[in-house]
């Protein structure tokens, strides 16, 4: 008798779930996204390399450069995640 073994079914991550993920790591409410903060958001994605990806997240969006994202700034990090592949 074969055992059953459940599929494991890997969905993406919408465009809103990453904004809620990158916004709850606003530790100060500053409504700025440092990069220790990106960090922890990609970490809480899953990333191997956060940091990395925070640096990149960092270059594809600062807009201002400033060294942070505000909200105005946001949409182009949430664009660079979502080609990264992350799901849930």
């Amino acid at each position: 008798m074969p055992l059953y073994v459940p599929k494991v079914v890997h969905m993406g991550i919408t465009e809103e779930q990453l904004k809620s993920i990158f916004k709850q790591q606003d530790a100060n409410g500053d409504g700025r996204l440092s990069k220790d903060e990106l960090k922890k958001a990609f970490q809480q994605l899953g990333s191997h390399i956060p940091g990395w990806r925070a640096l990149r997240a960092v270059h594809h969006a600062d807009v201002d450069g400033d060294g942070s994202i505000g909200t105005e700034e946001l949409e182009e990090v949430v664009a660079y995640a979502l080609t990264l592949g992350y799901s849930i």
